[in-house]
């Protein structure tokens, strides 16, 4: 616990994991809801539309972007070997780094949710609403962060920094985050539900709209989480 404390503190002074995790999209939720019709976002209210898509992304950005890069330059500059050789093992080290990952993911929810509210969102709260969005956040930070960290432990820092930041761009743009699946031309709708992004985004409105938890988003997120956890596990570098 001491460890995930010493990471959440160090995480919340990072001004550049700050900007990624809870600023961009602070202010894409913003202005996304004020954008008018600017941005095509389906038959459905905006804020309802955009909120569990900002949500998606900030687990994206939380779980995947920082968490690669910051574990990037910490293998760089030795931190991660020195780590490895003190008296915490290293299992204990990335679960100080998964707690850590999980107060900043709810810290982000709690404050997307709170705007959302102050612009006009709704949603129904019950237990199976609850229960639905606790699945696909946990298998979509497990999901991105096993990329995440596949990333950070195969390439060097400064790879892992630019390809960090273009799959992110990527995704936001054309990952189904904050533009819904239904809005996509059937071809290309075909190949971005495979995606974590999508599977998250379109899982989340599903549930905080009241339609329920839909399985098959779940069984995409489960897919990459197990898929890049094994790959994280044969080839990640400590040095």
């Amino acid at each position: 616990m001491s460890h995930a404390a010493m990471e959440t503190r160090l995480l919340l002074r990072n001004g550049e994991q700050l900007l990624l995790a809870l600023v961009i999209p602070l202010l894409l939720l913003v202005g996304g809801a004020q954008a008018g019709d600017v941005i095509d976002l389906g038959s459905g209210r905006r804020i309802d539309v955009l909120t569990p898509g900002v949500m998606a992304l900030a687990v994206m950005s939380a779980a995947f972007t920082s968490l690669a890069i910051s574990t990037a330059y910490e293998r760089r500059y030795g931190v991660l070997k020195r780590l490895g050789a003190s008296p915490l093992p290293r299992a204990g080290l990335l679960l100080g780094k998964v707690l850590s990952l999980l107060s900043l993911v709810v810290l982000q929810l709690v404050l997307i949710s709170v705007v959302g509210v102050a612009l006009g969102w709704r949603s129904q709260v019950d237990a199976a609403l609850i229960a639905g969005t606790l699945t696909l956040v946990l298998l979509g930070t497990a999901a991105f962060a096993s990329l995440g960290l596949l990333m950070a432990g195969s390439l060097r820092a400064e790879a892992t920094l630019a390809g960090a930041n273009l799959v992110y761009v990527v995704l936001l743009v054309a990952g189904a985050v904050v533009v819904p699946l239904s809005s996509y031309p059937d071809g290309m709708r075909d190949v971005v539900s495979w995606l974590p992004s999508a599977a998250l985004a379109e899982g989340l409105r599903a549930v905080l709209s009241g339609a329920g938890l839909e399985w098959g988003w779940v069984a995409v997120l489960l897919l990459w989480s197990v898929l890049a956890a094994g790959l994280t596990t044969r080839t990640f570098r400590w040095e």
